[in-house]
């Protein structure tokens, strides 16, 4: 297929910025060939990287219709645009139907993203040094304008895709080596067992494709709970887990894993102040984290066709998912087109991370932040109506359970130590109160229950 680009009447003297309207129509085919090219596509390519507008406009009808789980097809994508008065505009449903005709076939595809990635980059490199060049016109000192230089180069550079997971593993020995600088059930539960009996007496477990939501107020611990149920499932049950953490680094969560696992105080930890018998216990620790089926993804701003490329791709890996947890909910983004307010974004990430959970069959732990309106109230035992930007997350969960700690607003209170797991609502059973200890410099909970 020829470039219909017209160029006419422009001088010589100007350059055409780099681009490849061939790798651009021949992944755009192939994708029609086949959508799931769409998925690997998408983990490397935003629509401001196609160099053609048309293209843009294509791409994006192409991420629109996946992230709503519509087919992605010719038909389909000519009615989106249609439906947004651009469908003349990037050619019509003939060139749609050329652009599905012209390529053979779909394997080259990751090679045609590449290239217009490639092409992309180095058009931001030419408008940064652009955009540097113009500074230095301006009458600022040299030091400015590297400082913008820098700026600028940098934003390129973070705005690359992520590595995406990476095994705890091979976090831990990074980990450690960091350490080492520093210092120079009773019933019969028919889910997935949160490792504690109480709470799995309430919930009989976590079910298959149930999305659970776990909402606390900052520093409560509503991390640490996460990470002790994941824990539990990929060293204990011996389940792979795939732990998206969007606030924190991966190495902050292995070294609060360590920490729990090897009842070591998380300061001493970070602090490299450990004595021998801690060094012992934190050798033994590793070992036992390094054999877990446990992957982290701190990729920070996800959207919803992110994490699901991601899970595809590591479920082909390892095999079925044992638990999937999203820490936390508010810091993704439900996809890339605009919404018009927060509330309807969040909406469409709620019920987004429920269809994650029935694709892949496997419980779905979203962590929830509160709204602040908890914190005007006498008793700030956190209701439904507390769940943060949306009401639509209580309609879209299995399960929405709050953490509450007493001693969070009062520390010389008896029930120091101790959390409340508040079930507030449970789509397949009741709900109830669990309360569990909360060993907060391990970063570990404990059952409290008889026979734990």
């Amino acid at each position: 297929m020829q470039d219909m680009t017209f160029l006419g009447g422009e001088s010589s003297a100007l350059r055409v910025p780099p681009h490849s309207v061939e790798a651009e129509q021949a992944l755009l085919g192939a994708i029609f060939l086949d959508p799931e090219v769409l998925l690997g596509a998408s983990e490397i390519l935003a629509p401001g990287d196609f160099y053609r507008e048309g293209h843009r406009r294509i791409y994006e009808a192409m991420l629109a219709l996946a992230e709503n789980g519509e087919p992605v097809d010719v038909v389909s994508v000519a009615a989106k645009l249609r439906e947004q008065g651009v469908l003349e505009d990037v050619g019509g449903d003939a060139y749609l139907f050329d652009l599905a005709a012209s390529v053979p076939s779909p394997k080259n595809a990751l090679y045609y993203a590449e290239v217009i990635q490639e092409k992309a980059l180095l058009r931001k490199l030419i408008d940064a040094a652009e955009a540097i060049a113009a500074h230095g016109y301006t009458g600022g000192s040299a030091r400015e304008v590297l400082e913008e230089a820098e700026r600028l180069i940098s934003a390129l550079v973070e705005s690359r895709p992520e590595e995406g997971f990476r095994r705890l593993q091979d976090v831990l020995v990074d980990l450690y080596q960091m350490l080492e600088r520093l210092a120079q059930g009773e019933k019969e539960v028919r889910g997935l067992s949160t490792g504690f009996l109480d709470l799995d007496r309430l919930l009989a477990g976590l079910r298959r494709s149930d999305l659970i939501i776990i909402a606390a107020r900052p520093s409560v611990g509503k991390t640490a709970f996460a990470l002790n149920i994941a824990h539990h499932v990929a060293l204990r049950a011996r389940k792979p887990v795939a732990f998206f953490s969007l606030e924190m680094p991966a190495e902050q969560l292995a070294l609060r894993l360590l920490s729990a696992e090897a009842n070591l105080d998380g300061q001493l930890l970070r602090s490299g102040e450990l004595s021998p018998a801690d060094w012992d216990k934190l050798t033994v620790a590793m070992g036992k984290l390094s054999e877990a089926p446990f992957y982290v993804d701190d990729s920070p701003g996800l959207t919803l066709i992110d994490m699901r490329t991601r899970l595809r791709r590591l479920t082909r890996e390892v095999g079925p998912l044992g638990l999937v947890v999203v820490d936390y909910l508010q810091l993704m983004q439900a996809g890339r087109r605009a919404y018009e307010n927060r509330q309807q974004e969040i909406s469409a990430i709620s019920r987004g991370l429920k269809a994650l959970a029935r694709e892949f069959e496997v419980p779905l732990i979203a962590l929830s932040q509160l709204s602040r309106a908890v914190e005007q109230r006498q008793n700030k035992r956190p209701e439904l109506s507390d769940l943060r930007e949306s009401g639509s997350i209580e309609q879209d969960a299995d399960v929405v359970a709050f953490l509450y700690r007493e001693d969070y607003y009062n520390e010389t209170t008896e029930a120091a130590g101790k959390v409340e797991v508040l079930v507030k609502k449970h789509r397949n059973g009741p709900t109830g109160k669990v309360v569990l200890g909360f060993l907060r410099s391990y970063s570990k909970f404990v059952s409290l229950a008889p026979h734990a």
